[in-house]
């Protein structure tokens, strides 16, 4: 009986339906959250450059996890450290927004945490991160 390595065809493959869910999510905000800053800013960026400026961050930071996942997948280095950095964005804004809200006389895709859109700017880096770390575990891609 001749017994060889399987090939890569015959090898099962991993399940990429909740990465590509994760992308998905993600281009979906890349997308709202880009068209939300622009609208904001086209109509008034004087009324709060800061508030506009803070969602156009969180829309190139969107852009970005979308683009390092789609080329590096769950073992994205990149990836990964860019939802450590939209997550410190969601917590940092969130929480001024509370304590200061003067600070943005209107929301930002981060303000109370997201709440404008239903939280999910919060859960998305922590779900993002827990899959990645859960199940990228046997090396790293940038």
């Amino acid at each position: 009986m001749n017994r060889s390595a399987p090939s890569r065809s015959d090898r099962p493959r991993r399940s990429r339906g909740a990465e590509i869910v994760l992308i998905a999510v993600y281009a979906i905000f890349a997308l709202s959250a880009t068209a939300r800053s622009l609208v904001q800013m086209l109509r008034d960026f004087s009324f709060a450059p800061l508030a506009y400026l803070l969602s156009l961050l969180a829309a190139l930071t969107y852009i970005a996890v979308t683009i390092a996942l789609i080329r590096g997948g769950r073992r994205s280095r990149t990836a990964q450290v860019l939802c450590v950095i939209e997550l410190i964005g969601v917590v940092v804004v969130g929480t001024l927004s509370l304590v200061d809200p003067q600070l943005f006389p209107d929301d930002t895709v981060w303000s109370v945490y997201g709440k404008g859109y239903g939280f999910v700017p919060l859960a998305l880096p922590v779900v993002a991160l827990a899959y990645m770390m859960l199940t990228g575990r046997r090396g790293h891609r940038a």
